[in-house]
């Protein structure tokens, strides 16, 4: 892999989920790993304790000092286009004509040398990429991992494979953000959905699908398509597909699903083997889907049906994706990155459907005031399936305010029971006070910073 040719690897925004899997992929290699971020989270705390430095602030002064102990050649700068172009220590590379490649090219690149498994979609890429991954290891597939979540089961975001193998596969959520998936070729690639977003970037639905289909079209010849019912009939795709679904009679899908001690259990119909009684350890509706798509890519690699529900029987799930953080009699709370609508409505529902008698809170953190302009509509209309609705202010992530784009403009087109706009102090207190039987957060900003706290909350207080 030349990408493995340099010395220095210094990440600009390594405490992301994907860029912080790079770091640590360079680190196992050796190189020396560096990186900035805005600011200290559990995730660089972790890298710092594997002996990847990070620092917080803007320094140039620093970063000149560490570069002075290699040459140009020896250095690469790996980057998120989530960095602002104004960053002092990016405007320096770059105007001293360093290599600067974004997370994705670095990505494709390492991905040139295995069989390529490539997962993309709105919504559910993680988690099935996270499944996938947990099937070949089941199977005793040598593969690499790159997820854009925390595997329960491993407990990081990277697994590390054999290299030198030439049966290796290279699992990799496929990210649309930015088109950034247009670099990877793969052998096998996934679709799980496509609907409108990132519209900062792509500027409308048509394009968002655009961009889909281009991926699409970045299959190697003979590769294996494998894309949800709906995605396939908003496409236009023109590669041999295998078509899977929830419950419709595609090639693939699940039949006879009923809950079982709050667990999904079905059928799999499929046209190389139909499995029976399939027990899924990660609850939702929305990810018996998303493991009927894993399924699918497993048959394709010759794995049996007894593996296959063995390994789906001890999936564990991803960090903040459906995860239960208290389960109680009197009380539960489940943590989720759902940050869309269509997002909020499988999770939401997913709830609704196991906890059919119980009044469900749900505290939601908007992310980026792009996206809640965007798809104001649609995010009321999915909170208003909560019987209970809590927002926190927007998290900007990279953008600046957009006039009159807020928590309350959204807060006033919901139509729950009894809804209310806090800070998160108050949410604890709220928490305390008034207690919940099934308990929410949602969002892809920094609401993780709550789970403590209320974890603590309810542990406390709800005896």
């Amino acid at each position: 892999m030349n990408i493995l040719n340099y010395k220095l690897y210094y990440f600009l925004g390594i405490g992301g989920i994907g860029m912080s899997a790079l770091a640590r992929f360079f680190k196992h290699y050796n190189k020396q790993v560096q990186g900035y971020d805005k600011t200290s989270t559990a995730l660089t705390q972790q890298l710092q304790n594997e002996g990847i430095e990070c620092n917080y602030t803007e320094d140039v002064d620093a970063l000149k000092d560490l570069l002075s102990n290699f040459s140009k050649e020896e250095v690469v700068i790996v980057y998120t286009p989530a960095v602002p172009v104004t960053h002092a220590e990016y405007i320096y590379l770059l105007q001293n004509n360093y290599t600067i490649l974004k997370r994705s090219v670095v990505l494709g690149k390492i991905s040139e040398s295995f069989r390529t498994i490539a997962v993309a979609g709105t919504h559910g890429k993680t988690t099935t990429t996270t499944m996938v991954t947990h099937l070949l290891k089941s199977a005793g597939i040598n593969c690499f991992s790159f997820m854009g979540g925390i595997s329960k089961n491993y407990n990081t975001n990277l697994i590390l494979g054999d290299a030198s193998s030439s049966e290796t596969y290279f699992v990799v959520e496929a990210d649309e953000y930015d088109r950034s998936f247009l670099t990877l070729n793969p052998d096998i690639a996934i679709i799980t959905s496509v609907d409108a977003d990132h519209l900062d970037i792509y500027g409308d639905e048509n394009h968002v699908k655009e961009g889909y289909t281009l991926f699409s079209k970045k299959l190697k010849e003979n590769g294996i398509l494998i894309v949800k019912k709906n995605v396939d009939n908003d496409l236009e795709l023109t590669a041999k597909r295998n078509i899977y679904s929830l419950n419709l009679d595609t090639e693939y899908c699940a039949h006879s699903i009923k809950i079982e001690n709050a667990q999904f259990v079905y059928d799999v119909k499929s046209p190389i083997e139909n499995i029976p009684s399939v027990t899924l350890g990660q609850p939702g509706l929305h990810n018996v889907e998303n493991s009927i798509a894993a399924i699918a890519v497993a048959q394709q690699l010759g794995i049996k049906g007894s593996v296959i529900k063995d390994a789906l029987r001890s999936f564990s799930g991803v960090k903040r994706r459906f995860d239960y953080r208290v389960k109680q009699d009197n009380v539960v709370y489940i943590d989720d990155y759902a940050h869309h609508p269509e997002e909020l409505k499988a999770t939401i529902n997913s709830v609704k459907k196991l906890y059919p008698t119980k009044k469900i809170t749900g505290i939601f953190q908007p992310h980026l005031f792009s996206r809640t302009r965007d798809f104001i509509d649609g995010f009321a209309e999915s909170l208003s399936l909560l019987d209970e609705c809590i927002l926190l202010e927007i998290y900007p992530a990279r953008e600046q305010p957009i006039e009159g784009v807020n928590s309350s403009w959204l807060l006033s087109k919901v139509t729950s029971n009894k809804k209310m706009l806090l800070t998160k102090q108050q949410v604890v207190v709220e928490v305390t006070e008034n207690k919940k039987e099934i308990l929410l957060t949602m969002g892809a900003g920094d609401i993780d910073g709550l789970i403590a706290p209320l974890e603590e909350a309810i542990n406390k207080n709800y005896k």
